[in-house]
């Protein structure tokens, strides 16, 4: 079963997605299998982290921007090139086993959606599939 999510999403930040992701679990029925999420962005990512302290995503965050900082020789006409950059590094997907009918995720962990380019209007897709 595919689901689609809609965000507004500020300049950059990472959103959290867990709830969604859930709600789309419960909602297809499925008590054992998988979970896909999947942004269809190329300035957008998403990521499972560490969901207990909001400290950890503001230090994601610097760490990104230190690590694919805005550079002068870079060359695509939008001018968002490090956000780019920092989707690819951060990946467009995760996989998340599903079990009794809840996500598996370790106790600290959650779910985000990963907004470099903002503030955009953003879709998400929940896939649960059987097994």
């Amino acid at each position: 079963m595919l689901y689609a999510y809609t965000l507004e999403t500020p300049a950059e930040n990472l959103c959290p997605i867990t709830a969604q992701v859930q709600g789309a679990v419960a909602e297809s029925g499925v008590t054992d299998g998988i979970c896909v999420v999947y942004c269809p962005h190329t300035t957008a990512g998403i990521t499972i982290n560490e969901n207990a302290d909001p400290d950890v995503v503001t230090d994601l965050l610097l760490a990104y921007r230190k690590a694919f900082p805005d550079r002068p020789e870079f060359r695509h006409m939008e001018g968002n090139s490090s956000a780019h950059a920092r989707a690819s590094a951060m990946g467009s997907s995760v996989t998340i086993p599903v079990r009794n009918g809840r996500l598996v995720l370790g106790t600290w962990q959650g779910a985000y959606f990963c907004e470099f380019d903002g503030p955009r209007r953003r879709t998400f897709y929940v896939s649960v599939i059987a097994g």
